[in-house]
């Protein structure tokens, strides 16, 4: 299922309105969800607050798992963005997607490999940023020759592989639900009563999965992030 993307050219550049749109969608449901958490904070926490809380409880948990709570304390807010912006942008293009004519305008923005990848080349700029920052430029760079210098060829390799298979891991998973998505929501609007009855069960399911998968990626990214940066930054790695 093949559909054009809205480019526009301004200044030179070249923009997918699409993924703008999607993006700037994604950020403001991401920002209406934390005013509306904390806007009135109790000491006994009750709805969103309860969410918001349990929230950066699970990141606090993912950030333990990799480093001491001293180095990657600094780390909470980034993965609470990280895990509560790339959970709705899996969940956008789950409910309907939105075309006009040829052109699709409304779909999950993870789905494109722009945007993923994008995400994954600024996460590991800032694990390098970190790194220098809190170990300084020598010890930085003795990292890269630790523990034999040989290795540094290789080291430089993994740099490359971990910020492609960051993004393009999110990018697969979500742009196959949603061709599949797509394919059954074919099935049922041009096969007729017979289509749409075989592809109703077919269609509730895979969405039930793709909240799952949605959810497991969003887990996965900020979890690789928080990995990442502590062999940056932490002195035992």
């Amino acid at each position: 299922m093949q559909h054009e993307a809205p480019i526009r050219e301004f200044l030179g550049l070249t923009f997918n309105l699409s993924n703008v749109l999607m993006i700037t969608i994604t950020s403001l449901i991401v920002f209406i969800i934390a005013i509306v958490a904390t806007r009135s904070l109790q000491l006994r926490p009750t709805g969103m607050q309860n969410f918001i809380e349990w929230v950066f409880d699970f990141v606090k948990g993912i950030i333990n798992s990799t480093m001491d709570w001293q180095t990657g304390g600094r780390f909470l807010t980034l993965g609470v963005t990280l895990i509560m912006y790339i959970f709705v942008a899996n969940m956008l293009g789950l409910p309907f997607s939105v075309r006009v004519g040829d052109v699709l305008w409304w779909k999950s923005p993870t789905a494109d490999a722009t945007i993923t990848l994008t995400l994954a080349v600024m996460i590991v700029g800032l694990t390098h940023y970190y790194g220098v920052k809190m170990k300084g430029v020598k010890e930085y760079m003795r990292d890269y020759t630790r523990p034999m210098a040989f290795l540094f060829p290789l080291k430089i390799v993994e740099e490359f592989a971990n910020t492609l298979t960051l993004g393009l891991r999110l990018y697969g998973n979500i742009f196959a639900g949603e061709i599949l998505l797509g394919l059954l929501a074919g099935l049922a609007t041009n096969g007729g009563v017979v289509g749409a009855i075989g592809a109703a069960i077919p269609m509730m399911v895979w969405q039930g999965f793709s909240i799952f998968v949605g959810c497991i990626q969003a887990f996965i990214f900020t979890m690789l992030t928080m990995v990442y940066m502590a062999h940056k930054v932490s002195q035992d790695h």
